[in-house]
């Protein structure tokens, strides 16, 4: 096909100048003028060679699917990430604006943690100082019950101990009946036991008191 072509072109420039001579033979045109036609002739009848149409550099990721947190796509000279907005909704975002959502939400999740903690730690003292309170006072009630007993004890040994040392009457004193003597603490006498006098005995039961 390019002979084909080459010797077409030879072909008409030839032609051309045959016919341009034979004009100027008989008083034509000028074989300079002819030659110019013939050569813009075969010009014209060569075939064109189409101009390339130049694509377009994509500047965002439009047809792109943000499926994946933190998954970036380059489009000279930005870079998008696959970016959760403040709606739950994952976004195309350039990487300033990505930024800034992010660390908005890593600042907020951190003031959320902040605020737990210290809420547990309130918690966690307001429990031990209840548990410090209510341990205190079972102490003071076991203390009180303590010296409570203790107090009970030490008056019952107060009181065996009175009775103890209680005086006895001297036998140098008489009683007229042993109700009195009793009640001053003398013991009765029997008849037949050292002490008895039949004085005592007025009633002449066989008990006398001293």
């Amino acid at each position: 096909m390019k002979y084909r072509k080459a010797g077409f072109k030879v072909f008409a420039i030839v032609t051309s100048t045959a016919a341009a001579l034979s004009l100027a033979a008989c008083g034509g045109a000028s074989p300079t003028i002819s030659h110019a036609v013939a050569t813009q002739s075969a010009s014209a009848s060569a075939t064109p060679t189409p101009t390339p149409t130049p694509t377009p550099t994509p500047t965002a990721p439009n047809s792109v699917s943000c499926v994946t947190e933190s998954a970036t796509e380059s489009y000279p000279p930005k870079q998008f990430i696959c970016t959760k907005s403040d709606t739950g909704v994952l976004l195309w975002m350039e990487s300033s604006e990505s930024k800034r959502v992010t660390d908005a939400r890593a600042a907020a999740t951190a003031a959320a943690a902040k605020a737990a903690a210290d809420k547990a730690a309130s918690d966690k003292a307001a429990a031990d100082a209840a548990a410090a309170a209510q341990a205190a006072a079972a102490q003071a009630a076991a203390q009180a019950k303590a010296d409570a007993d203790a107090a009970a004890v030490k008056a019952q040994q107060d009181q065996a101990q009175a009775r103890q040392v209680q005086p006895v009457a001297p036998s140098s004193v008489y009683y007229a009946n042993c109700t009195a003597a009793r009640a001053a603490g003398a013991a009765p006498i029997y008849r037949g036991q050292p002490g008895y006098r039949p004085a005592l005995d007025r009633d002449n039961d066989g008990i006398a008191c001293e």
